[in-house]
């Protein structure tokens, strides 16, 4: 694999965001050498932990990286974490580029009085716990009989399609099933799900609203206007939106069991109100009334950031719209952007910042050295103990091997016992 004369590049993050942009610098740079760092030994990021493990359908984008992994220019370095085991620093001594591609994967805070009471639980955390997290553990947060859930774009969605789906509605998914039992022995009786935006504004995907119509459980209820702005016409998201919303609360949707769901819109959280833990959330409405709805617990779900203590939290924490830093340090996806559109808008970004790079290879802002060594220059322990993509694929097939009946895979959260699946020990 190893040449004098070819770029070397190290990817910082398996995530769909590092996994287009090595695609894209195969072809922006042809000739190109691509090592792709992963902290844990299976990639893929925000695919493999970060969507609902009931949308087989998005994860299905693996199969393109599995393609790219299999590519001769491009090697995996699973179980290898940037900032522990090897620093930003070293890696571009030993390489021509590196590029930021680790994406933001902490809650964004309510930023209200009371947001740290026991109960406010980011959606994030709910998420990592049912993908089989390795850093998550194995329990969900207690969530209790009335759920709020903050926000109203594609992962507040996919809380509530969570909190009202029954077991039987997991079939081909790979859901952490001691989790989902969990929840189902004691599930919510009441939800609500509040946006600061009108409903014509709010975020969600008219598809995953329709998705939960189309689900037998929970009665949906909505006391707030759904009026369509005057220019809706040449939206048709709009449209699209405020019509799965109305299927929804149909008097006529048939529906049996799960909870009481109450969607609200137009309101701005002011304060979480409790004492050992959560009570109830006041919101305010546009036209100032204030509005306390009862809760046990408080989903968030506006956003991401870096998490605290983030190695490059202090190269990330600004978006940007190029994606270099400095020549020879660059960055992709949520890392360059912020924390702004869904896994589709990374390929796009990972393009561009490709281009980037082979424009400053091209004019010699960005020098190739033949003397840098690459991976190559990695001390022995850490190149020995570094997951390849043939012992990902051996942990993939345990994995999948592992499923129970009606299962796409089985994730072991204990990080130790993934890599030693992957290595066959």
């Amino acid at each position: 694999m190893s040449s004098p004369t070819k770029p070397r590049v190290a990817v910082i993050g398996s995530g769909p965001a590092g996994c287009y942009l090595a695609q894209s610098l195969l072809r922006a740079v042809p000739g190109c050498e691509i090592t792709i760092f992963e902290r844990f030994a299976a990639p893929y990021g925000l695919v493999r932990y970060g969507v609902a493990a009931d949308h087989q359908h998005t994860k299905a984008i693996t199969r393109q990286f599995e393609r790219l992994l299999q590519d001769p220019a491009v090697r995996f370095a699973g179980g290898i974490e940037v900032g522990r085991d090897v620093t930003l620093g070293q890696l571009r001594h030993l390489f021509d580029a590196v590029v930021i591609a680790t994406g933001l994967d902490a809650d964004r805070g309510l930023g209200v009085p009371g947001a740290d009471l026991p109960g406010v639980i980011g959606s994030g955390a709910l998420t990592r716990v049912l993908n089989s997290h390795p850093h998550a553990g194995t329990a969900l947060p207690p969530l209790g009989t009335e759920v709020v859930v903050v926000g109203a774009g594609n992962v507040a969605l996919d809380v509530l399609r969570f909190l009202v789906k029954d077991r039987e509605d997991y079939a081909g998914s790979d859901v952490a099933d001691a989790a989902l039992d969990a929840y189902l022995a004691a599930p919510a009786e009441r939800v609500t799900l509040v946006s600061r935006s009108a409903a014509a504004l709010s975020k969600g995907d008219p598809q995953m609203l329709r998705e939960l119509a189309a689900l037998p459980r929970a009665a949906y209820r909505c006391p707030d206007p759904l009026d369509a702005p005057a220019d809706a016409e040449r939206d048709r998201s709009v449209i699209a939106r405020l019509s799965a919303i109305a299927e929804m609360i149909s008097p006529e949707r048939p529906h049996s069991g799960g909870p009481e769901v109450t969607l609200r819109f137009g309101l701005t959280p002011q304060r979480i109100l409790g004492g050992d833990r959560v009570e109830a959330v006041e919101f305010a409405s546009a036209d100032g009334e204030t509005v306390t709805i009862p809760a046990t617990s408080v989903v968030t779900a506006i956003g991401f950031e870096s998490a605290p203590g983030h190695p490059f939290a202090w190269l990330t924490s600004e978006p940007a719209e190029s994606g270099r830093i400095e020549a020879g340090l660059y960055r992709t996806g949520w890392a360059k952007r912020g924390p702004r559109g869904a896994i589709p808008e990374n390929r796009a970004c990972a393009k561009a910042v490709a281009e980037e790079i082979a424009a400053d290879l091209a004019d010699g802002t960005l020098a190739v050295r033949p003397g840098r060594p690459g991976f190559e220059g990695l001390p022995a322990e850490l190149r020995e103990r570094a997951i390849d993509a043939g012992q990902w694929l051996a942990l993939d097939a345990h994995e999948r091997a592992a499923a129970a009946p009606g299962r796409a895979r089985r994730k072991d959260p204990d990080h130790e016992r993934m890599l030693a699946v992957a290595r066959g020990e």
